[in-house]
């Protein structure tokens, strides 16, 4: 009887041993997807220090207000609005710190005048305009709507923050306005409070900053607005002296 017992006494704490290591794997992976941080973007050190002593206030007076109103779902980076971001924090669709511009102003132009010249001088029957031109000016205004939204909701090139000094030996240079070693082609843009990537400007009719990342759709917008510009231009004079 005294030999079961002990043998039963050195048998029990393995078992218990064992199951206390499966149930601290799942609990380790949970405490480490946890413990996981977003990324960390080089943006301005003096307005995270105004973020952390920033107190929770109703109206404040400043544009911040205008964008906690709009952008309520929106995670304050710097200057830009993360409206959607993937689990990392690398931002989706993102608005930059000119996007009330841009949404009153840039879109109201592009819809209002391309509007009023399809129904006054397109898709009228007197005007003297092939039916198929409005096959063609109406992609045009499609296409460069989808040209401005990938320049103002696209990443302009947002650079993570590196303090590590072996960056700076490798020839990167140390900002201190963001308290972070940037390359030499990315630059500090003041109203995004960020570095970015090849900066190029900060273009308000877009409502951000022009970088790597929206470069690209930046040239396509440009080319295709001037285009439906002139096309707009071009089709209304056709019109009015065939009035005539």
């Amino acid at each position: 009887m005294d030999s079961l017992m002990d043998s039963t006494d050195q048998t029990m704490p393995e078992s218990h041993a064992r199951v206390d290591t499966a149930s601290a794997i799942p609990r380790q992976r949970r405490e480490a997807g946890e413990e996981k941080e977003k990324k960390k973007y080089a943006i301005s050190v003096r307005w995270e220090a105004d973020e952390q002593d920033k107190t929770d206030k109703l109206c404040t007076g400043s544009v911040e207000d205008f964008n906690s109103l709009c952008c309520c779902c929106a995670r304050s980076v710097g200057g830009m609005q993360f409206i959607c971001e993937r689990r990392d924090g690398s931002p989706l669709v993102v608005a930059g710190p000119c996007w009330p511009f841009c949404t009153f102003v840039t879109l109201p132009l592009i819809l209002g005048l391309s509007g009023l010249v399809t129904y006054f001088v397109i898709l009228k029957k007197n005007s003297g305009m092939p039916a198929w031109f409005a096959f063609l000016y109406l992609p045009l205004v499609g296409i460069t709507l989808i040209a401005l939204f990938g320049v103002s909701c696209r990443d302009p090139g947002l650079l993570v923050r590196v303090t590590d000094e072996e960056a700076g030996q490798g020839g990167w240079l140390w900002n201190e306005q963001v308290g972070s070693f940037r390359p030499n082609d990315a630059l500090y843009c003041r109203e995004c409070k960020a570095v970015i990537q090849d900066f190029d400007h900060l273009c308000p009719w877009t409502g951000t900053g022009i970088g790597k990342g929206n470069m690209m759709c930046f040239k396509a917008f440009v080319f295709c607005v001037n285009v439906l510009c002139y096309l707009s231009l071009g089709v209304t004079a056709y019109a009015l002296l065939k009035s005539l």
